[in-house]
């Protein structure tokens, strides 16, 4: 079976954009002789094919007669302030926004062009462990669940899974914030006001921090379970986790270029 889809995984400022941005060039060079295209989507574009972004499930009534689900950037002043509380991730209960998460793999899926390589930053763990983990400190268990669901969905497009492995997460965080003025107030804000942060007490950004070491060794644990486990409940997805590549990112490409070619 043909690699069809590519999503790259791991923590904030683990290098996610970067590594999926130089996977989908470097694809697009593989590819060329046999006429297909790469689409990839960097998170934050608002138009995903697998994930409502910045997308509210509006009730009836309020847009139109039925629920619907709509994009939140073609909306502003009062009518976005009503649909605010109706946010997909964020706001919605759980029992209202895993179908709907769900479905929308379904659709990409079915729609996908077989001609086409996709290559996705971040939705396949970092989204649900947001929810499952951070949002409403559900245990280990459901949120691996949850994301065999997913995977099984996307196991027609024969999957690869590319994890960023960060042991220099504090150092990752703080320089990412000398970059992007007043992003650190609203990730910790999120972070230690979140079900799963109160429940350990985090406090400010050690409080964040320690949220992330956790979030990590989970998502590494499921992975594992996932796609490399010896038992029957492995998927037939790849896997590659990177130890620590922004220590190197020349290595890292390396590897992931040498691994490529193997898969």
């Amino acid at each position: 079976m043909e690699h069809r889809l590519y999503i790259i995984e791991g923590l904030p400022c683990s290098g996610k954009s970067t590594v999926s941005s130089r996977l989908a060039s470097a694809l697009e060079d593989r590819i060329s002789e046999n006429r297909k295209k790469v689409c990839f989507v960097d998170e934050g574009t608002g138009d995903h094919p697998a994930d409502y972004e910045f997308h509210a499930y509006a009730p009836a009534g309020l847009i139109s007669e039925k629920p619907e689900i709509v994009p939140l950037s073609q909306y502003e002043g009062e009518m976005l302030e009503k649909l605010l509380p109706y946010k997909i991730y964020d706001f919605l209960p759980w029992d209202t926004e895993k179908p709907l998460m769900l479905d929308k793999w379904r659709q990409f899926v079915s729609e996908a062009d077989p001609d086409t390589i996709y290559v996705f930053n971040c939705v396949f763990l970092q989204n649900p462990m947001c929810e499952t983990m951070m949002r409403f400190n559900f245990a280990e268990s459901k949120s691996l669940a949850y994301i065999r669901e997913i995977a099984e969905i996307i196991t027609p497009l024969d999957p690869v899974i590319i994890y960023l492995k960060n042991d220099d997460i504090a150092n990752s965080i703080e320089k990412a914030a000398k970059e992007r003025p007043g992003w650190l107030e609203g990730v910790i804000d999120y972070h230690v006001n979140g079900a799963y942060g109160k429940s350990i007490h985090a406090q400010g950004l050690e409080g964040y921090i320690e949220c992330l070491k956790e979030r990590q060794r989970r998502e590494l644990r499921i992975l594992d379970r996932l796609t490399r486990s010896k038992t029957n409940e492995a998927l037939s997805a790849t896997a590659l986790v990177l130890d620590n590549p922004q220590r190197d990112w020349h290595a890292a490409e390396a590897e992931i270029d040498t691994s490529l070619k193997s898969i």
